[in-house]
Formats: C-alpha cells, structure tokens, sequence
C-alpha cells in the first residue's frame, strides 16, 4: 500500500455501496481476557498502551468489527487504517485519539491494523494507509485519505458529527476516568424488532427472512427510512447471490439489449462500490430499449438511487441523464 497526497473532499454523504452486513454481529458474552471490544481503550499506532485513556479509542479487530457497526446506530465510528510500517499513521492517530477524548465521547474510534485485518481493509477497498472512514447507523462514509493538520481533521470530524445528527446519530460513549481500562459502552437503545429479526436473517445468510421482516416492518411504519434502505440492501444481495463477475461481464458486451444481463452487471458494479458504471450502464439501457423492458431498466436505476442517497452528487448527476434519456 502506498501512502496518499489525496486531499479530503468538501463534502459528507451518509450513505455508500460497501457492503459491511459480512461482519458478524458479535454474542453478548463479555469479550474473554485480552479481547478489547468496541468502546475498551487502546494505545494505537505511535502510542503506548493505555496514553488513549478513555474508552473512546478501540482496537478493533474483525472479529470484533460486527460491534462497532453495531455501535454505529448510536454514536458515528471513526474507523482509523492504519500499519505499523506506515509512518505517516504515526503522525495521524495521536492526533485521532486525542480528538476522540476531546469530543468527549461524541464518536468512537476504531483503529484497525490493515495487515492483521484484511478483510476489514478489503471491505473499505483500501488502497493506501493511513485511511479514516466513518461508519453512521452501518453505512460506510469516507472521510480522508494521509495525514492530515489537526485543524483540517477537527473540521472534517464537526461536519461528520452534523451529518450524523441529520440522520438521528447524537448519542454519547459513558467516559471513563483517564487511564481506565473497563470496556465502556455507550448508551444506546436496541434495534426495533423487526430490524432485529431482518439482522439476524442475514447473519444466517436467509436473505428471504430479512426481506420479510424489513417489508413487515414498512408495512407498519412506510416512513421507516432504515427499512428501506435494509429491503433494497437484501434485495440487492439476493439479485447478485452467487454471481459470476466474469460471465455477467462477457453477457452484457455480448448484448447491449439483453436487460437481464445489464441489470445484473449495474447490481454487480453498484455491490462492489463502482456507482457511477452501474448508473451509467442504466441510463444507456434505458436510452435504447423501450416498452416493458425500458421501465425495468428505470426502475431498477430508482431502486439503486435509494441505496446510494438521493443527495449524493453521482445520484444527482444520473437523475439528470436518465431524465434526458427518457425525454
């Protein structure tokens, strides 16, 4: 992995196409002895055990990641990638932790070693260290890439935490006292029922379970944002269970008129994160096709607009040309 001169970008949207439903929700025995889990202190990259105090800063590891997605719901996570070789993460995290015990418990931040963890850093399509991510109600949002001045992360940090608030994250870590070692949890109310049983549906891989219970719990509240959002991800993975990456990909150029092919290909693209081809893909199904199969194309393009965020900039700019593609 390299390390990056990438700048952060001006703007924080709550919603991506990183799949994080992978990583287990953990059970809710206590972790055994040296099994730090979300909210238990650590010293990081470039501190010694014990300097991050508080039981704001976790070591996370993947087997423990499934609870700070978790933790997520409550307070916004601060996912930290870093490296031990990596020397610029030694300049970054002091600077992390330090902030993360001046917030005073407004965000957690997990440090995950990439090295040790590599499907945590597959998951991210990590390609370079340091690299911070944020984490809001289990949707990933990518924050900057290298080290940063402490003022530029302050910033960054104050706008992911009004982002958060937007979408009804403001909760607050219990803090210690400096030097603790207790695993501090914050205070959070448990998953609605019905996102419950969606959740652990999928921890057991019965996508059809999780879809019934997300359109269950829309048919009582339609209002319900996050169910939404569950159904369309489930729905997403049921479309692209077992998919061939290859063959879906020598389907569609074989075919630009084959819409089975072409929406399989754009929920293929839009799982692993590249939007802007899958919406692409779309619009230029629905430029071409017509009837039945132009409003399968149109549909399935509003059905992954959903997924990303109607104020994402990739989704406003697909809006528009999928607007001129049928006008």
């Amino acid at each position: 992995m390299s390390q990056p001169t990438q700048r952060p970008g001006p703007q924080i949207n709550v919603r991506g196409a990183v799949d994080l439903s992978s990583f287990k929700r953990p059970a809710p025995s206590a972790p055994g002895p040296g099994a730090p889990g979300p909210g238990a202190p650590t010293g990081g990259a470039g501190a010694a055990p014990g300097d991050a105090a508080t039981g704001v800063v976790a070591d996370v590891t993947e087997a423990t990641f499934g609870a700070a997605v978790q933790q997520s719901m409550t307070v916004p996570v601060v996912v930290d990638l870093w490296a031990t070789w990596c020397e610029p993460c030694k300049q970054l995290s002091p600077v992390l932790e330090k902030l993360a015990v001046e917030y005073g418990g407004r965000f957690l931040l997990a440090k995950v070693d990439v090295d040790a963890n590599p499907q945590i850093s597959a998951a991210f399509q990590v390609q370079s260290v340091p690299s911070v991510v944020a984490i809001i109600k289990g949707q990933p949002v990518p924050l900057f890439q290298g080290a940063q001045p402490e003022a530029q992360v302050r910033q960054i940090l104050d706008e992911l935490l009004r982002v958060a608030a937007e979408n009804g994250v403001s909760g607050t870590l219990a803090m210690g006292e400096p030097g603790a070692t207790d695993d501090l949890e914050p205070v959070e109310e448990p998953l609605p029922p019905l996102h419950a049983q969606a959740y652990e549906a999928i921890e057991r891989d019965d996508l059809d379970a999780a879809a019934a219970a997300y359109e269950q719990a829309l048919a009582q509240n339609p209002g319900d944002d996050m169910a939404t959002v569950g159904l369309g991800q489930v729905r997403l993975m049921q479309r692209t269970a077992g998919a061939d990456l290859a063959a879906a990909r020598a389907a569609a150029a074989a075919d630009p008129q084959d819409v089975d092919a072409q929406l399989l290909l754009a929920d293929i693209d839009l799982a692993g994160g590249q939007v802007e081809a899958a919406f692409t893909r779309l619009v230029d199904l629905v430029r071409i096709t017509a009837g039945d199969d132009r409003d399968r194309a149109r549909t399935r393009l509003v059905e992954l607009f959903a997924l990303v965020g109607g104020d994402d900039p990739r989704v406003i700019a697909a809006r528009r040309a999928l607007a001129s593609a049928l006008f």
